[in-house]
């Protein structure tokens, strides 16, 4: 797909474009959340604590839904 050529000289992305670096980077932030939940798992499986385990994974909760706020909100605004 070629790319649009602006008012100002820019060169911009096509939608399609746009949405395709949207899911690269969305895809990251799961990985991200997914680790912090993880390792919390295996903390509450191999520690004495298990609500040590739990925060990570609450923590990790709160990280997705953290990333999936501010992502949302900026393909609004690019839109």
């Amino acid at each position: 797909m070629a790319k649009v050529q602006s008012s100002n000289g820019k060169k911009r992305l096509s939608e399609a474009q746009e949405f395709e670096i949207l899911k690269l980077v969305l895809d990251k932030f799961l990985w991200l959340g997914f680790v912090v939940m993880g390792w919390g798992m295996y903390l509450s499986l191999t520690a004495e604590n298990v609500l040590e385990g739990v925060w990570h994974m609450i923590a990790g909760a709160v990280l997705l839904l953290l990333f999936l706020v501010i992502i949302v909100k900026e393909y609004e605004i690019v839109k």
